[in-house]
C-alpha cells in the first residue's frame, strides 16, 4: 500500500457553522447579500459563480443550478438547497465581486467577531454537508467539482467541538454528579 506524505504542514480553511449563517443573514440587512452569502454556503459556490450566476443557469423542474464556466473552465450541476430555492427568485444579484467580499468581510466581522474571506463560505458548506450531514466523499467532491478525492477530503475535518461533544456524548454530568468522577492525577 502506497500513502501519500505531505510536504509542510496543512492548514484546514477556517468555516462557520450554519447557527452563525443563520445568525450573519438575520443581521444582514442588504436582501441581495443575504442571497449571496446563502448561496455561498449552501451551494457551496465560489464568489465569482455567485456574481455570474442567471435565471436561465436554474432549473427549478429538476432543482438543479448549472455553473458555467468555473474554475478551470468546467461546468458543474448542483442541486439545489430547499433553504435558498426561494432566494433564486430574485437572481441575478447585480453586486460586483469585490463589493460582496467587501460586504461579508465587514458583516463577518461586525456579527460573529470572526475574520475571514467570502470563500469561507464555500468552506463552511462543504464542510457542512461533509460532516454534518454526512455526505461521502464522492457525491461532495461532484458537488464541489474538485478533480480529485484528495482535495475533498480536507473538509472532512473534524471541527474541536465536535470532538468535545463526541467525547462527553454519553457523559452529561449535572452539577450533583460530579462528586461521582474522581480527579486523575498526572
Amino acid at each position: 500500500m502506497q500513502y501519500n506524505v505531505l510536504k509542510g504542514s496543512v492548514k484546514l480553511p477556517e468555516v462557520i457553522n450554519e447557527d452563525e449563517l443563520i445568525k450573519l443573514l438575520s443581521l444582514t440587512k442588504n436582501v441581495n447579500h443575504r442571497i449571496a452569502f446563502a448561496l455561498g454556503f449552501y451551494q457551496a459556490m465560489r464568489v465569482s459563480e455567485v456574481v455570474k450566476l442567471r435565471q436561465e443557469n436554474i432549473d427549478y423542474n429538476v432543482k438543479l443550478i448549472k455553473i458555467k464556466d468555473a474554475k478551470g473552465s468546467k461546468d458543474r450541476n448542483i442541486p439545489i438547497a430547499p433553504q435558498i430555492i426561494k432566494g433564486l427568485k430574485r437572481i441575478p444579484i447585480n453586486i460586483g465581486i469585490r463589493a460582496l467580499q467587501i460586504a461579508f468581510k465587514k458583516g463577518v466581522k461586525k456579527h460573529l467577531g470572526k475574520n475571514l474571506h467570502f470563500h469561507s463560505l464555500r468552506h463552511s458548506g462543504i464542510t457542512h454537508y461533509g460532516v454534518v450531514k454526512k455526505w461521502n466523499v464522492l457525491d461532495l467532491q461532484r458537488f464541489a467539482g474538485h478533480s480529485s478525492p484528495a482535495t475533498t477530503q480536507i473538509y472532512y475535518h473534524i471541527r474541536p467541538q465536535d470532538m468535545v461533544d463526541k467525547m462527553w456524548e454519553d457523559k452529561i454530568i449535572e452539577k450533583s454528579e460530579k462528586k461521582q468522577y474522581k480527579t486523575l492525577r498526572f
